[in-house]
């Protein structure tokens, strides 16, 4: 089944040159079906390259996807235009008096800074804090895994000695759990970061259950709660050439970056790299949607009111 967008959003006409099936709001509106209502809060400065990234990633289910993109009101984007921004996103004000199925929160580029210190940190708890009440299961991303943990569970972040960047071997832990069923006992996921998580923390804290681990970049798949929130601390959802375009960007500032681990073929950034985490990515947003989205959310959330305790700003 398909993911139901905008039918002028950019990026459908990618989808749809890449045999993805995108649906349009005139045929989805005539569809005798429930669709699944999904929120994707970007907060990604390329929102363009990320709605691409996570739709793909979305497509490969047998449900019927709604996706509405959401963007913070109190941090203005520099890198997307404010006619797109106006055009496909709504903002929290609009879409909170309504229950939602799903929701992922992205990754962000601010790691290096203190939660609080964030632009956005006070809107993005109250977001956080009212998902709690009217989503029925959160998808948080690489910094936005990292806010959730540590907003909902205290879990702290850290920074790293360099940035950690590249393809890293991962394995599958309590393979019985919906998330990481289908998962080979080892896998491959991208990471792209400064900042690791407490994972002793992590790991005592009994609300919080680790599904996938990685000797170099710890804890991978966190679920929370028995699966209100997901935490997944890489990209699995980045393309083929995000980090390729990452490191370059970094040269260009002088940076002097690593070059990423485990992903140009001999490890020379002349060569183009191989997509090889595609088949696990695609796995763990289809047991998301599935499991802990499709199989949990109640058929008509219309009989039941919004929570919008403590979200009027």
């Amino acid at each position: 089944m398909p993911i139901r967008i905008d039918n002028d959003l950019p990026v459908k006409k990618i989808l749809e040159d890449e045999n993805i099936f995108v649906m349009d709001e005139a045929r989805s509106n005539s569809q005798d079906i429930r669709p699944i209502d999904i929120l994707i809060l970007n907060l990604m400065p390329l929102k363009e390259d990320t709605e691409l990234q996570l739709l793909r990633s979305l497509s490969n289910t047998p449900l019927q996807v709604n996706i509405t993109f959401v963007r913070t009101l109190s941090h203005e984007s520099k890198h997307t235009s404010r006619d797109h921004l106006e055009r496909f996103y709504s903002n929290f004000r609009e879409v909170k008096q309504h229950k939602w199925d799903g929701m992922i929160i992205t990754g962000a580029p601010v790691e290096k800074m203190e939660f609080e210190e964030v632009e956005y940190w006070e809107e993005l708890t109250k977001i956080m804090d009212w998902a709690s009440k009217n989503v029925t299961s959160t998808f948080h991303i690489c910094w936005g895994a990292q806010a959730g943990l540590y907003y909902h569970y205290g879990i702290k972040k850290h920074e790293l000695p360099k940035k950690l960047s590249g393809i890293y071997n991962h394995f599958t832990v309590h393979r019985s759990r919906e998330l990481v069923r289908g998962f080979d006992d080892t896998f491959l996921a991208p990471h792209s970061r400064y900042t690791g998580i407490d994972a002793d923390a992590v790991r005592e804290n009994p609300n919080l259950t680790v599904l996938a681990d990685s000797e170099d970049c710890g804890p991978y798949i966190i679920v929370g709660d028995e699966g209100k929130n997901i935490f997944v601390t890489g990209h699995p959802e980045y393309d083929t050439l995000t980090l390729d375009q990452e490191y370059h960007r970094d040269l260009g500032k002088g940076i002097d970056p690593d070059i990423p681990v485990n992903y140009y073929p001999d490890n020379n950034p002349d060569n183009e790299p191989v997509k090889s985490w595609r088949c696990h990515a695609n796995t763990l947003y289809t047991n998301w949607l599935n499991y802990y989205v499709y199989q949990s959310t109640p058929y008509d959330w219309t009989s039941r009111k919004t929570d919008n305790e403590n979200t009027e700003n």
